[in-house]
């Protein structure tokens, strides 16, 4: 019994990447839209922030394995290994992104071109995601192999991404309507994972091996949920505050927002973590 704070790299590396695919959404979204060639030039530059916390990802995972070396084993069940496909898609998006903003940067990406690699990226990024649950949902380990998991993975894009692409954009100086929509997203996936923490609370007490039950993985289940939520309130607070009084967030209250939104997904993923528990003999629920 206890919690998932020992699996520290994977809490890193699966909350940070979800954060960097929704507010790359976010980016790649406010570039589809008619922009001025300045405007673009400024979302380009702070899009260098995405991939510097994606290659923060990135050594985190490399952590986990434990040496730097097993990294490229890790990719040798690529289309038949979920961790690989994890790693390949993570890698794809990676790649794919990365040369996006390389050529945008030096002016060598043709418009029309841009647009198409931008949604490809995109969609990469949702199968980065979709690959992450898919490594989780074993049947041996019921705790995870449920719609929780593959919720919790993408309310986190939902929750985080739009903080950070926010923030990108603030850095970058961009305003217009469609940013209203942003703390509207944010808002809504808190409100569905507030509901979702009851449910699975509930849903726990039904799940037992023949030699535990799910309900005492964590016995601090119920505070580290309230912590984490405090956290992500905390956190959309000073995005929101400001823009209930009709100012505009200042660059450092959106930090702290993204700091504190992203310590609470980092705090609700180590429960994820410490939820696991294989079949064992028996399992009912």
């Amino acid at each position: 019994m206890g919690n998932g704070w020992h699996e520290w790299p994977l809490m890193v590396f699966t909350v940070l990447g979800q954060c960097v695919v929704g507010a790359f959404i976010v980016l790649a979204m406010a570039l589809l839209t008619q922009r001025s060639a300045e405007e673009q030039r400024r979302i380009h530059l702070s899009m260098f922030f995405l991939w510097a916390l994606m290659a923060v990802a990135f050594i985190a995972s490399v952590l986990h394995l434990g040496s730097p070396l097993r990294a490229f084993n890790s990719l040798n069940g690529l289309g038949a290994s979920p961790l690989s496909n994890e790693i390949g898609s993570g890698s794809l998006f990676f790649a794919l992104g990365g040369i996006y903003w390389l050529l945008a940067m030096i002016n060598k990406m043709p418009r029309l071109l841009g647009k198409i690699w931008l949604v490809v990226t995109m969609l990469a990024g949702i199968g980065f995601v979709y690959a992450m649950c898919c490594v989780y949902e074993i049947n041996t380990v019921p705790t995870w192999n449920n719609l929780y998991t593959a919720f919790s993975f993408g309310l986190t894009v939902l929750i985080g991404g739009p903080v950070l692409g926010y923030l990108l954009l603030r850095g970058a100086n961009i305003q217009g309507c469609g940013l209203r929509l942003l703390p509207v997203i944010s808002l809504t996936g808190l409100v569905i994972s507030m509901v979702l923490v009851v449910m699975q609370s509930t849903g726990l007490a039904n799940i037992h091996s023949s030699v535990q039950a799910a309900s005492a993985l964590i016995p601090q289940y119920g505070s580290l949920s309230a912590w984490r939520l405090v956290l992500v309130i905390l956190g959309l607070g000073c995005w929101f505050c400001p823009l209930i009084m009709r100012k505009r967030p200042a660059l450092l209250s959106l930090i702290l927002a993204f700091v504190l939104v992203f310590s609470g997904e980092l705090v609700g993923r180590a429960i994820f973590y410490g939820l696991h528990m294989t079949v064992g003999m028996a399992v009912s629920g």
